[in-house]
């Protein structure tokens, strides 16, 4: 079965870090290029970084770059978004979205499979 979940979402105080995970089974994500996105309170989805199958190139949202890393894992199946620094304004639920094609065609047409998401709540 195809599948992309989420995880490591949880409740973190702000200027603390979480470490989110994407893992895709079914299928291999060595041809598919991995896009975050995230959704907050009453807000309309935003693409937060996304990773390139070619050459792992990465791009961020300006409002994110300098704390947010997106990386692949050893096991190729497997992407990371590290979070630091997190403020209230990140509370969101965040989703990975991938497709067998280079980031920028995530943005135009959107990803083949998407997750469930992962719940993020920054607050003291």
């Amino acid at each position: 079965q195809v599948q992309v979940v989420e995880s490591g979402g949880g409740l973190v105080q702000p200027g603390g870090s979480l470490r989110l995970s994407c893992r895709a089974s079914g299928f291999s994500l060595d041809y598919y290029s991995i896009a975050w996105f995230r959704q907050g309170p009453g807000k309309e989805r935003e693409e937060v970084s996304c990773i390139n199958s070619s050459d792992r190139s990465a791009t961020y949202a300006d409002s994110l770059k300098g704390r947010f890393t997106v990386s692949r894992g050893d096991d190729k199946n497997t992407v990371y978004l590290q979070m630091e620094s997190l403020k209230s304004d990140d509370t969101a639920i965040y989703y990975c979205g991938t497709k067998r094609s280079l980031c920028p065609n995530i943005a135009r047409y959107g990803p083949d499979f998407w997750g469930k998401g992962t719940l993020v709540v920054v607050s003291s």
